[in-house]
């Protein structure tokens, strides 16, 4: 009895230190007649949320990367270092809308049931969906703020295009507005090739997860996110690298491997190109100088942000402590340049 009292006791101490985001409220939206970019339709379509805050305050829209979440947002790193009280985009001023993308959360997603037989969905329907649920599920007419991280981030680039009187502002993270090219799409072909060269996940009808999806997932986060420096502090020999990779191996890996795939590949025609001209909203882009995946040496951002009206570029300095392609989501490296950014602009 002791003993069971003790864990109790432990259980609410643990659950006093999460954190309590203004007014929280996690629902799912369905559209209805959702059409994709393939000419494919759902009769219903539903799109996972979470929101922050009250609805009668300016909104801001957060859009998070590929697998990711909602939820996700609100972790230790990101949401508890801009949504709470006193923060950049604290809740009791803004009303906070973060959705899950299709594919993934509680949106529509493959594991479902159709599997591989779900529409290959890209980032313009991620986009119209995310639109259709803030201007007609939650009646939101304007943005004040649109920000991404990551596949968010280049999503943030596509609500500009497309959107462009919708929002006063712009925080594309971690992301370049081009093609998908380079050694960033060669190490996501190398996702797909993993998953669907895998015996185990049988053109998507497996019966048990293959075990491809959580190795290339892995591999493709040490390869491309980490930072040099930092990699290289954290492991200065093979044995704490071994440490890393064997902890990251054996970690728990829930995510369906058509759900996956599918994120994963939803980027092979993201390319914004020139119509970076038509984005109205002012801009803040925040990169990594050590993201492996927009490397700022190919020099392509330079050239994009010349043909937006109003934009600059915030490029945080690579460092020990900084993490490639993962520092954006860390916002103390940026908040603080992005609340400058909102109240000067």
């Amino acid at each position: 009895m002791k003993r069971l009292l003790l864990a109790i006791l432990l259980g609410l101490s643990s659950l006093s230190y999460a954190v309590d985001y203004s007014n929280q409220k996690e629902g799912v939206w369905v559209a209805k007649d959702f059409q994709f970019h393939t000419g494919e339709s759902f009769k219903e379509l539903n799109i996972g949320y979470i929101t922050l805050g009250n609805p009668n305050n300016p909104a801001i829209l957060i859009l998070h990367g590929t697998a990711g979440s909602a939820k996700g947002m609100l972790n230790k790193d990101f949401g508890e270092e801009l949504f709470q009280a006193g923060q950049v985009l604290d809740a009791n001023k803004y009303f906070i809308i973060i959705p899950d993308a299709i594919g993934v959360g509680k949106s529509t997603k493959p594991s479902n049931g159709l599997r591989t037989q779900f529409p290959q969905y890209n980032y313009d329907d991620m986009v119209q969906a995310q639109y259709r649920l803030v201007s007609e599920g939650l009646g939101i007419q304007h943005l004040k703020l649109v920000l991404g991280n990551s596949m968010g981030g280049m999503q943030t680039w596509l609500w500009g295009i497309e959107h462009p009187k919708y929002m006063d502002y712009l925080a594309p993270m971690a992301s370049t507005p081009s093609a998908m090219s380079g050694r960033n799409w060669m190490m996501r072909r190398f996702i797909s090739e993993a998953v669907r060269r895998d015996p185990d996940w049988n053109n998507g009808n497996y019966q048990t997860q293959p075990k491809s999806a959580q190795f290339v997932s892995v591999f493709y986060g040490a390869a491309t996110a980490g930072g040099n420096k930092r990699l290289q502090f954290l492991a200065p020999n093979s044995e704490k690298a071994d440490a890393i990779i064997n902890e990251r191996l054996s970690a728990p890996f829930t995510m369906d491997a058509n759900d996956f795939l599918y994120q994963w590949e939803s980027s092979r025609d993201f390319n914004p190109g020139e119509r970076v001209a038509q984005i109205r909203a002012k801009v803040l882009v925040i990169n990594a100088a050590d993201d492996e995946r927009n490397p700022p040496e190919l020099g392509i951002m330079e050239k994009q942000l010349k043909k937006i009206k109003s934009a600059e570029l915030f490029l945080i300095p690579s460092s020990d402590q900084t993490s490639g392609h993962s520092t954006t989501g860390q916002a103390r490296w940026w908040k603080d340049r992005l609340k400058q950014f909102l109240e000067t602009h």
